[in-house]
């Protein structure tokens, strides 16, 4: 069973890419994502969100978790691009659950 706190991993992972927002483009596919401004991050996630869907669609856990993996990472880079995090949508989630 995983530890209740692995969740912590996606703020880590949210402050390792807002550490590369400016980092060279060379050395970094989150800086070079960042370079390509939202039309590019956009359409990075329709296209893990599409591969999600069709992964699910045939069932393939492997291919699910990869999938969702991805579109996780490009939607913390969304995100990012637009000066909002993890806790911004948590607190909407909280909001309409009430």
């Amino acid at each position: 069973m995983n530890n209740p706190n692995d969740i912590d991993f996606l703020l880590e992972l949210e402050a390792v890419i807002e550490s590369r927002k400016n980092a060279n483009t060379d050395d970094s596919y989150t800086a070079e994502l960042f370079a390509g401004g939202p039309t590019r991050i956009a359409q990075k996630i329709g296209e893990e969100g599409v591969e999600l869907a069709l992964a699910a669609v045939q069932g393939q856990r492997d291919e699910i978790v990869g999938e969702a993996a991805d579109l996780i990472y490009h939607l913390l880079v969304l995100l990012k691009s637009q000066d909002l995090s993890l806790v911004d949508v948590v607190n909407e989630l909280r909001a309409r659950h009430r």
